[in-house]
């Protein structure tokens, strides 16, 4: 009766032989922050042995654990769904949890630091508040008139399909933070917000799209878009942002949504 057990255990034991021998070593600059020890930002290098086949954030994970306790950033769902660990990795706006380190060539020192244009409270962390606000104020909920329906809003696979691509911001913040006038200006409502606006403005079972768009219209809404494509290369779902926005200027000018 033991064989079987001392056969899962050699078994084990080869596995994390495997996983050992594919591991490479790799420096990890990070950019970090403490507001309680200075008022300045620093670059701080941490080298690892990691497989190239993990994440950023599995080496982030290993770093904190097993290096500095100290380091600090946010994540939560680990499967690109969450949107908490938005980061600028060598210079380009990505989600941890799903940037491989093979494909951020590895042979480097790996840059990590926090997005821009939002104020950062420690290491990775930014204050958030500011994003979240120009997110409640496009309103992004269904917007109705009248009674209380007594049945389901059906809607047609035609009507769903006009604003589908806008449905699955996961607000990371990715794209806002990768616009050049939101790092300038941060009054500006950015991306997400008028992404999440689309998504509504264009719903058909939604009545508050003449709502929306004038709140939109104002100086630090759509209009201050320079259509420079940073969001849609940021953002990590593959919304064509840039394209949605342009819509929405479209329905500013036309009144047809």
């Amino acid at each position: 009766m033991s064989t079987p057990t001392l056969d899962k255990h050699s078994a084990a034991l080869d596995a994390a032989e495997n996983t050992a021998s594919h591991a490479i070593k790799v420096t990890f600059r990070i950019r970090r922050f403490n507001p309680e020890v200075s008022e300045e930002a620093s670059w701080q290098d941490f080298e690892l042995d990691i497989d190239p086949k993990e994440r950023v954030l599995d080496a982030l994970h290993k770093i904190k654990w097993e290096q500095d306790g100290t380091l600090t950033f946010r994540r939560s769902c680990a499967h690109g769904i969450c949107g908490s660990d938005a980061m600028r990795i060598n210079g380009k706006n990505r989600l941890a949890c799903k940037t491989l380190i093979k494909d951020i060539n590895p042979q480097k020192p790996i840059t990590v630091e926090a997005i821009k244009g939002l104020t950062v409270l420690k290491d990775l962390v930014v204050d958030m508040e500011p994003f979240f606000q120009a997110y409640r104020d496009v309103m992004p909920f269904l917007i109705t008139k009248g009674n209380e329906p007594t049945r389901e809003r059906l809607q047609t696979a035609e009507d769903r399909e006009r604003f589908d691509d806008t449905t699955k911001c996961i607000l990371c913040a990715a794209c806002t933070s990768s616009c050049p006038v939101f790092w300038n200006d941060g009054q500006y409502f950015g991306p997400a917000a008028i992404v999440n606006a689309h998504r509504f403005i264009f719903d058909s079972r939604d009545e508050g799209g003449e709502q929306r768009l004038e709140i939109l219209n104002d100086k630090d809404g759509v209009w201050r878009c320079r259509t420079t494509f940073n969001c849609t290369d940021a953002c990590p779902r593959g919304i064509e942002v840039t394209k949605a926005i342009q819509e929405v200027k479209r329905a500013l000018i036309t009144r047809r949504f």
